[in-house]
């Protein structure tokens, strides 16, 4: 009687095992090494007089005096979204309601249509959508493919990559001038996109890190301003875009 034949052990080698450990590894060192809110952000989690600040899909809704115009607001690259609290809560106390939406892995690519959910489970009249340096292009991105949906898109430290023109679609753009990380050329080849009438405004003295409260960032320029000077013209910038300053 013939013997039944036992099924053959697949080996893999080691050398790809290791290799596969590794790239594993990285991958979850990337994305645990990331900015952290400073505790000053943190804080304003429980809101302020004017603005009641609770959970939405995938971040936090900021719910301010005002109830005509929203900004749906997507973090920079592996900055937790928390960091903009103090930056959002200014614009929403000035009458512009605020959703800042959390990103898997804090990377904004991995989640560039998070702002359909918002926009299909809340009520405004003017909607803008918005985002801060790799946040602010992904924003841009998917504002370029819907730009029926929204009245505007506020870039802060970022450029977009599509095409924005629109007859009644407003963009702002708002960099700091010792800004050491936006990189400057791409931020020029993007104005071509913009549409003709769009506004831009460069803050003196301003930096890369200090539109959000997460500390210094590596590789940016030294600030002559203090960040609640930065945040304060930033936030009146885009109230003065959604109509609400």
């Amino acid at each position: 009687m013939k013997k039944a034949r036992k099924p053959k052990r697949i080996r893999i080698p080691i050398l790809l095992l290791i290799l596969v450990l590794l790239l594993a590894g990285g991958c979850i060192w990337y994305i645990r090494d990331f900015y952290r809110c400073e505790p000053s952000a943190a804080a304003l989690l429980a809101g302020t007089d004017q603005v009641a600040i609770s959970s939405c899909p995938n971040g936090l809704f900021l719910d301010g005096p005002g109830e005509d115009s929203a900004l749906i607001f997507y973090p920079g690259a592996k900055v937790e979204y928390t960091a903009y609290l103090p930056l959002l809560c200014r614009v929403a106390e000035g009458g512009t309601d605020c959703f800042a939406l959390r990103m898997p892995g804090n990377l904004a690519i991995l989640g560039q249509n998070r702002a359909a959910a918002i926009l299909d489970g809340y009520d405004y009249n003017r909607w803008y959508l918005g985002g801060h340096s790799l946040g602010g292009a992904m924003a841009a991105g998917w504002a370029a493919g819907h730009i029926g949906e929204l009245d505007g898109l506020v870039l802060l430290a970022a450029y977009p990559t599509k095409e924005l023109s629109g007859s009644d679609f407003a963009v702002l753009s708002v960099y700091g001038s010792e800004d050491g990380v936006l990189n400057m050329e791409k931020l020029e080849s993007g104005r071509e996109l913009m549409p003709a009438d769009y506004t831009e405004l460069c803050i003196q003295g301003g930096c890369h890190a200090w539109f959000g409260n997460y500390g210094a960032q590596k590789g940016d320029g030294t600030p002559s301003i203090t960040q609640e000077e930065q945040q304060a013209q930033t936030a009146e910038a885009i109230l003065a875009l959604t109509g609400a300053a």
